[in-house]
This record gives C-alpha cells, structure tokens and sequence, in this order.
C-alpha cells in the first residue's frame, strides 16, 4: 500500500468537504439545522490528518525494522524515526526535491525506496557518494583507496527467522568520523555472484570472487547493511539514485521485545 499516497487522497477529500461547506453549502442550510454525517465527519478528521500529512511528509516519518540486514545497529521489530528535511525538502508522493539543504554522507543510515521496486522502503547505511570508488575485499571495505579503520569487538549471535543461531563476529568500523558496528561471517563466501542483479550502470563495477570494486556515478549513492553477509544491498541490486532518498534515520523510539532500547541513538 501507498500510504503517502493514501494520506494525499483522504486530505484532499476532507479539505474538499471542508472548502464546499464554508464557502457554499452552509449557506444554504437552515439557521439552527445540524450538519449532515458526510460533511459532518471529513470536516472533524481534515485537521488531524493535515497534521499528520504535514509531519509525515516533511519533519518525521516512522518506520518499523522488518529484517536483519542492519544487525546489530537496528534490530527486527525495532520502530525508528526518520528525519524527512536531513537531505532536503520534497514533495510529497512525487519525491521531488524541491528545497536542497544537505546531502548524505558516508557512514549515515538512510531509508531509500528501493531502486527495483520504489513501493518498498529499505534502509542501509550509504558507503559511498558520487564519485567515489568503493571496493570491498576479503571482507575488506575502502573508499577511493583508503581502508576503513576496523577494530574486531567480540563475538557476537543471533536468531535467524525463528529457526537458527547465526554466530558472526563484530567489528566496530569508523567512517568519515561515524563511529558504528557490523558484523562479519569468515565462513560465508566474499560475495555470493550468482545473486548479483542485471541493474542500471553495472558497468561502473567489477565484480569477483574476493569481491567487488564501484566507481559511484554522479546522482547516485551505495549502501552496505552493517549485518555485512546476511544483507541484500548495492552489492547485489546497484546504486541508489538519489530521486529515491527518504531520509536519514536518527532514533529507535519503541521495541515492544527489547524496552532498553527506547530512545537509543542511531549511529
């Protein structure tokens, strides 16, 4: 479902309510005669859902983590904000930015629509910008020629679907300054080729069993999960155009499984 979408037509249906009744139909009502139901109800909801319209498209969006990918930065069932203005100002549904103010930056957490298909949103943290040349190695990750400082930091395991422990080891890595974790299987393969994807300007990349190298085109971002061998991202589906941004994710505000995790910072 389209939500955003769905929010314009229910907003545009009860201000349209709202609108013919005060400039028209209350006019022509009897003095002391009660609204109808069906002018009666848009008009009680318009103010509310223009509130929510205008914090979910331009301050705050909330999301809700739906897989590992991002392990251990963002845990399944995490509920997350999202700062709609960090990467500029858009509008709504179209996506079209309107209002520049910042770009993102490697080692950030962004929500994108997904490039093969824009009704899905997922979020990954960007490793490299346009015009960077991003190679990951033998487990590796540099950017332009510079490894990524990476510090091992423990073991670390997890449940997989309900089903089975995955023991990986974490690494704390520090890009451009962001300090933040992921995780790393020696035992799983580099890259997994047979599930890299046909996708727009593959030709910017090489890829091989060690791995890979992208030079990032102009418009375009690539995005790693932190949980570095259970995650599909740029690796396997390319860039992310930057038509696709939703913004920058800032905050885990509720998980009904882990409450200490309330109000915890996302780095």
């Amino acid at each position: 479902m389209n939500f955003p979408l769905v929010l314009l037509i229910l907003l545009v249906t009860t201000g349209g309510v709202w609108l013919l009744d005060h400039f028209f139909l209350k006019h022509r009502r009897a003095a002391g005669s009660d609204e109808p139901w069906w002018i009666e109800y848009p008009k009680s909801f318009f103010p509310i859902i223009l509130i929510v319209f205008c914090l979910r498209s331009f301050l705050v969006e909330p999301f809700k983590i739906p897989s590992g990918s991002m392990i251990p930065t963002l845990l399944v069932g995490d509920f997350i904000l999202v700062n709609k203005y960090a990467y500029g100002i858009r509008l709504p549904v179209a996506n079209l930015k309107v209002i520049d103010i910042n770009e993102p930056q490697r080692g950030e957490v962004m929500v994108f629509r997904f490039p093969e298909d824009p009704s899905i949103d997922y979020i990954k943290r960007v490793v490299g910008v346009p015009g960077d040349m991003v190679t990951y190695r033998n487990k590796q990750l540099s950017v332009n020629g510079v490894p990524i400082q990476s510090e091992p930091n423990g073991d670390y395991k997890y449940i997989e679907s309900g089903l089975a422990y995955i023991y990986t080891e974490r690494y704390r890595e520090n890009m451009d300054g962001n300090e933040y974790s992921v995780l790393i299987n020696h035992e799983m393969p580099n890259i997994q080729l047979s599930a890299v994807h046909n996708f727009p300007k593959r030709d910017h990349c090489t890829f091989d069993y060690s791995g890979f190298i992208c030079k990032i085109p102009e418009g375009n971002y690539f995005t790693l999960g932190d949980n570095r061998d259970g995650s599909s991202d740029s690796r396997y589906w390319g860039f992310v155009p930057e038509s696709h941004i939703i913004g920058k994710a800032f905050l885990i505000w509720w998980n009904f499984n882990d409450l200490s995790r309330i109000g915890t910072k996302i780095q």
